[in-house]
């Protein structure tokens, strides 16, 4: 057995993770692991896909010296259970009350932090780890991702971003690390989340005419302004992963260091964030690990973000973890090979519940997609229900500019059925042909010419749901109306809002404990 691990710790990590072949690579020095993750973050808006307007060179060498994924989808296109999916490597449906916003964490499931941990890593987190989530009346020791790195602040410039030192803090994990230890860290920056401030953009010199606006925006000056502030925090979160690149670099551990970056969900407009829509869950995502891997390579395979973990214990030799429903996508990266390497990578899974404050009474809109390498089909299973939360707030959709033009234009000739499109209700199926409308414009879900495609893609999420057991598709969807809330409520719309208390209207649905 290796140094650093004596045998009562083997045999806790053997308690937590029940399926571990072997802990430790069959050769070769165990990888560290840098989580880079952005909050909001759509994954068209970075330099090596394109944009010429943002400005990310950290991402941009990472992608250069590593691998670029073109289709890479979230497993929620909100903030607590798209985390919540990544740490645990399985779906938000099947994580309770951690598969929902602002909810609890049950400790009960295993995340690859703790694994690795328990394995002799190194591990700590800085900025936003899992959440926004109560985990501590869940009984967990620190937040899932682990221990808590925020001490170290730094002079604010703006008064939008967040004053953590995320390199200086990650300074201070490393000099924390045991010698000889791998180190698993997540860098979760708070930046590009809302609020901006607004006007950022264009002072430091970037210009209207230059954004290439989404085609659901309304292409106005206010919205194009929006965009440049939102550009702004994305290459704050940027300067921060090239000073941990170069930390590592400097200290000789970037070549074998497993670097992810990529973000939780979409950018914090309306129809996208907290949709399903492409621009919810679609994702940017670059990958590099210069001691094992090929770089220079852009893949087209269809990644899920609850394959992180397995990737992960993968990677360190400490897997695989039967409890998650994720897939290691080592295989991809070892492959030397561009554009689809495994066919079998063919669709992604996501889903959504309660999000913001999308309803007086706590309940939230619950859809899930299927999305293919040509079509997103999108079941919502609530269509009585306001998609963007109930008029007139719209809550669902968080406060900008862009959602102040949109409904304060609502009725005009030009703005009138973005708006519709964005904050009415939705039928209980929609389909897009993502190739021609990745903008989700054109319901196909109706069209004869497509009923067949349609009909297989509608099987092929049942199928998926009921395998893994999803609550919505078994018969006991109401279990997730009952889960208690930790962040504010809006009591003046009236309707249940008790803070961290169970809806007891939704108590009959709730499972018997584990």
């Amino acid at each position: 057995m290796p140094n650093g691990l004596n045998r009562r710790r083997f045999i806790n990590a053997a308690a937590c993770a029940p399926v571990l072949p072997r802990l430790f690579p069959a050769s070769g020095k165990r990888p560290n692991i840098l989580f880079a993750i952005a909050d909001d973050q759509s994954w068209m808006h970075a330099g090596a896909y394109g944009d010429r307007v943002v400005k990310t060179p950290a991402f941009d060498r990472i992608a250069e010296r590593g691998v670029l994924f073109t289709n890479a989808f979230s497993g929620s296109p909100g903030c607590a259970p798209s985390r919540a999916a990544i740490l645990t490597g399985r779906s938000p449906w099947q994580l309770e009350e951690a598969g929902t916003h602002a909810s609890l964490f049950p400790r009960k499931f295993q995340v690859y932090p703790g694994i690795l941990a328990a394995a002799g890593y190194h591990t700590g987190f800085t900025g936003k780890g899992a959440g926004p989530c109560n985990w501590r009346d869940a009984g967990w020791p620190h937040n899932p991702a682990g221990p808590e790195y925020n001490r170290r602040k730094a002079v604010r410039t703006s008064n939008a971003v967040s004053v953590i030192d995320y390199a200086a803090n990650f300074e201070e994990f490393l000099r924390k690390k045991p010698a000889g230890s791998p180190f698993c860290f997540w860098y979760g920056a708070q930046e590009p989340h809302r609020p901006y401030r607004v006007g950022s953009g264009l002072e430091s010199g970037k210009r209207l005419q230059d954004v290439v606006l989404p085609p659901f925006l309304p292409d106005v000056n206010e919205v194009r302004g929006d965009m440049l502030d939102y550009y702004l925090e994305i290459e704050h979160f940027d300067r921060q992963l090239g000073k941990m690149i170069a930390i590592l670099e400097k200290s000789g551990e970037l070549e074998n260091t497993l670097l992810v970056a990529t973000a939780d969900n979409g950018m914090s407009f309306p129809r996208a964030k907290a949709t399903m829509y492409e621009y919810g869950i679609h994702l940017p995502l670059a990958v590099s690990w210069p001691a094992r891997f090929a770089g220079g390579r852009k893949i087209d395979d269809l990644v899920s973000f609850m394959d992180f973990a397995p990737t992960f214990l993968e990677a360190a030799g400490a897997g695989p973890n039967v409890e998650m429903t994720g897939r290691s996508i080592l295989n991809v990266l070892d492959s030397k090979h561009s554009g689809r390497v495994d066919a079998s990578r063919d669709r992604i899974f996501s889903g959504r519940e309660r999000h913001s404050h999308s309803r007086f009474d706590n309940l939230g809109y619950p859809a899930r997609a299927i999305r293919t390498h040509e079509y997103l089909y999108i079941r919502n299973f609530k269509p009585d229900r306001w998609p963007a939360g109930d008029p007139e707030g719209y809550f669902d959709i968080d406060a900008c500019p862009s959602k102040d033009y949109l409904l304060k234009h609502r009725e005009s000739e030009r703005v009138k059925r973005l708006f519709e499109l964005t904050c009415g209700k939705n039928p209980s199926e929609q389909m897009y042909d993502i190739r021609k409308d990745p903008g989700c414009l054109d319901n196909l879900a109706d069209a004869a010419s497509h009923a067949m495609i349609r009909a297989r893609l509608r099987e092929q999420l049942d199928r998926r749901l009921m395998a893994e057991k999803d609550p919505r598709a078994t018969g006991s969807g109401d279990i997730w109306e009952s889960y208690p809330r930790f962040s504010p409520m809006r009591p003046q719309l009236g309707g249940f809002a008790e803070v961290g208390k169970y809806n007891p209207k939704y108590q009959q649905a709730r499972r018997s404990p584990v």
